[in-house]
Parts: structure tokens; sequence; C-alpha cells
């Protein structure tokens, strides 16, 4: 790295107290030029032991050569860039900082009467840009691309579609509850279907069908048939049977079918609606869904704490030089992201709500990221 004008920190001694000037323009550039650097370097090598990886299953199933491009890697790059951005952020904050550090350029900074508080407005411009750009990415862009990546690893890798579903139980409307015993997704048919209404806690009519089908000709659209329908009326009960009826129930497959990281596949607002419509029909399943809508906002946050950590850790110079404080750097990075996702685990399996479970990695670095801006040189 070429070792910065000491002329020009010296001219900046009255002048660091400005919004922005050009030395932080150069931190700036530095920092989110070593960031891109560090995604291309490691995402390329990723790139190819995925290909090794699955080179076969792609030969085998005989996958177009424009699929693998565009349909897999172009979105798989976004997707594991997005997913590893802490560990871009350590090595790009670490990396640059240390050499900073070891050119003696931060000790020029400093004694033109620049804080390390001040030092560090930069940094947090730089790490306010990439949260901003991996919230955007994870919440609108990435989903779009999950859907063609997915769909083209269902086809040509592994079956990731779920097909069947069984005990399904949700409120479809209020006061009415659906049941299907099972139900088949390739032909959109449900069997040994109820459907109960309730007045308070009172049943007034109870239905059970032989089968249910989902009409994908409209809305909402079902078919019942061979059903039996029994009304209560106080003390009297009325039962109606018929071969077939046609009606509308709030619900689709699309409800209860629900494939392995479905989840990475609905954008923010999508994935608030659907916990939303879910939650108010009863359905419990949707613990993951919620982990991934707050960890998309918990991310972009976590590259302030990170960032942080990174420049107290790596603006000292050491005996141990860069490599010390890569090694640090990587051990941090990793245990966040190891960190991150036994919380969820906890969420999943436990019952701990997703939102805590999700911003507890950011909490905890917190308070890293305090201690070791109190040790930072100052």
């Amino acid at each position: 790295m070429k070792r910065f004008n000491l002329n020009l920190l010296k001219n900046t001694r009255f002048l660091h107290e400005k919004p922005l000037i050009l030395l932080d323009w150069y931190i700036i550039k530095k920092f989110l030029g070593t960031y891109v650097f560090a995604i291309v370097l490691i995402i390329s090598i990723a790139v190819v032991f995925d290909f090794n990886e699955k080179q076969d299953k792609f030969m085998s199933h005989d996958a177009p050569w424009n699929a693998i491009i565009f349909d897999y890697y172009l979105n798989f790059i976004p997707y594991f860039a997005n997913l590893f951005s802490p560990l871009f952020v350590f090595i790009a904050v670490i990396f640059f900082t240390s050499k900073l550090a070891e050119n003696s350029e931060i000790i020029a900074m400093f004694s033109t009467g620049m804080s390390f508080k001040r030092m560090l407005r930069p940094y947090m411009v730089s790490a306010a840009i990439i949260a901003v750009v991996t919230f955007t990415l994870g919440a609108f862009v990435i989903p779009r691309g999950s859907v063609t990546r997915i769909n083209f690893e269902d086809k040509y890798y592994k079956q990731r579609k779920v097909n069947t579903a069984r005990n399904i139980q949700l409120e479809v409307d209020s006061g009415v509850i659906a049941y299907i015993d099972r139900f088949e997704n390739y032909s959109k048919t449900g069997y040994r279907f109820s459907l109960d209404k309730f007045e308070g806690k009172q049943l007034v009519s109870h239905l059970t069908a032989r089968s249910i089908t989902y009409d994908t000709s409209a809305v909402h659209k079902w078919i019942i048939k061979d059903y039996m329908i029994r009304e209560m009326k106080g003390m009297k009960e009325t039962i109606t049977k018929g071969s077939r009826i046609d009606t509308t129930l709030f619900m689709e497959p699309a409800d209860f079918i629900i494939m392995k990281n479905q989840q990475e596949m609905l954008t923010s607002p999508e994935l608030s609606e659907y916990i939303d419509r879910q939650r108010q029909r009863g359905f419990a399943n949707i613990k993951e869904f919620e982990i991934e809508y707050h960890k998309r906002i918990a991310m972009s946050f976590a590259s302030f704490i990170l960032t942080l950590i990174g420049v107290s850790l790596s603006s000292r110079k050491t005996k141990g030089g860069m490599g010390l404080h890569l090694g640090i750097g990587l051990a941090l990075s990793f245990s966040y992201i190891l960190f991150q996702t036994i919380a969820s685990t906890f969420a999943i399996n436990g019952n701990m709500p997703p939102a805590i479970a999700v911003w507890i990695p950011n909490i905890l670095y917190a308070f890293i990221a305090f201690y070791l801006y109190e040790k930072a040189p100052k």
C-alpha cells in the first residue's frame, strides 16, 4: 500500500473537525476497495470449490452452461457475499488499518491533533455504506435471485421442493378452522378434509369431506368432493350431503407446502406479510421466517460493530504485525457467524423469541467493541 503523504496530514491539523476531508476520502476508498477485493478473492475461490463439488451432478442432469452461469452462479455470488459480509468487513478493516499502523501513518494522524474518535468517522461512513448495500441486497435483490438459484438446484442438483404435507390445521377466517390430513402438491389435492365454524366457543357447523382440490384457475377457489355438513342450532342438527361443492377458502397450497430455505426466496415486505398471515391463522411453523426477517436487519447493523472492533484491534503497531491482527480478526469474525448460527438454532428448537436470538450476537460483540475501543491507542 502506498504510504499516504505526511505533509497532507500536517495540513489537516485545523481541518480535521470538518465533516469529510481528503484524508477521510482516502480511508473510505481504501476501506471499500479492500472490502470489494476480499469479496472477489474469497468468492472466486468458493465458486471454484463449489463447481468442483457439483460438476458431476450438473453434467449427469445435462445442465446447460448458460443456466449454470446465469441462473446459478450469477445468483450464488451475491448470496454468499452477503451471507459472509461480516467476515469481509473484518478482513478489510484489519488488513487496511494494520497497514496504516505498520507504516506509522496512524501515528502521523494523531500527531496532527486528530483524535481516535475523529479517525473513526470515515470508517463509520464506510460501514454505513456497506450496511445499506447489505440490507438492500438481502431484503429485496437476493430473494429474487434465490428463486432462480434454488429452482436450478431443484432441477439439476438436488430436489428441494416438498410435494406432500400432513396434519395441516389453520384458521382460514374468523372462527373457521380447516384441517387436512394429507395434501399432495403435484395434484393440489388434500384428503380427509374438515372445516369447523365456531361462534364464540360454540361449534355451529362441521363439514367433513373425502377430498379437497385447489382450483388453480382462480385465487382461493377450492373444490370439495363427497362432503357432509352438520349444522347445529341449539338442540337441532341438520345434515346435508353432496358429491361436489365449489367454495372460496382464504388459504392456498403455499401456506402449508413449505420447502427448505423458502424464507430466503421472500423479500422483507413479503416475509412480514407472510408471518402476519400465518400467525393469524394459528400456523406455528414460522420461526425460520421470523429469524430470516430479523437477521437481515441485524446483519446490517453488525457492520458498525465489527468495524469498530477491527479498527480498535489493528490501529496499534505491534510486533506480530498484520498477521497477528488478521488471525485475531478472522477468529472473531468466524466466532460471530458461528454464534449467530447457534442463537438461531436455539430460537428454532427452543422457546427463545427469534428477534432476541438474532440480536444476541450483536449485543455481545457490542460489549467487545466497547472494551477494545477503550483500550485502543488515543
